[in-house]
């Protein structure tokens, strides 16, 4: 109730600004200035003011709040480790070894090239690093200009 009575304030405040604006021969600000004040009473109207303070003012929403953040959190957390490598053992299974002796090989895509489909009992070797960028022309370009 006291969120729809300061919204009507701001709103019929504005609406008086821009008469002023309006009695100053500048009817483009004036009409400028009436949409914003019309604003908060559309919100009012709508229920969004009501929908926003029921959020605001109740524990339960902002304990829900804590707990999507601690997901989010944790989400975050087991990505940088896995990306680290830390956890890189725990997927890992032992390979299920085919008949007489021969490793079985890996499912692969339908296209995949020669060079992945390995017997699965060697490691593949690991991409290289990209080369370190040229910035030669970009260092030409700041020299030019002095800087």
């Amino acid at each position: 109730m006291l969120a729809e009575t300061i919204c009507s304030a701001v709103s019929a405040a504005g609406l008086g600004l821009a008469a002023l604006t309006a009695y100053r021969k500048r009817f483009l600000a004036a009409t400028r200035i009436a949409a914003y004040s019309l604003v908060p009473v559309g919100l009012v109207m709508t229920g969004v003011v009501a929908w926003a303070t029921g959020i605001v003012f109740k524990p339960t929403v902002w304990a829900g709040f804590a707990v999507l953040g601690l997901a989010w959190l944790l989400f975050v957390t087991t990505r940088a480790i896995e990306r680290r490598g830390a956890g890189a053992g725990e997927g890992r299974q032992k390979q299920p070894k085919a008949a007489k002796g021969r490793p079985a090989q890996e499912a692969v895509a339908p296209a995949a090239s020669a060079p992945s489909l390995g017997d699965g009992a060697r490691p593949r070797p690991t991409p290289a690093a990209a080369p370190a960028e040229d910035f030669s022309d970009i260092e030409a370009i700041l020299k030019k200009h002095g800087i």
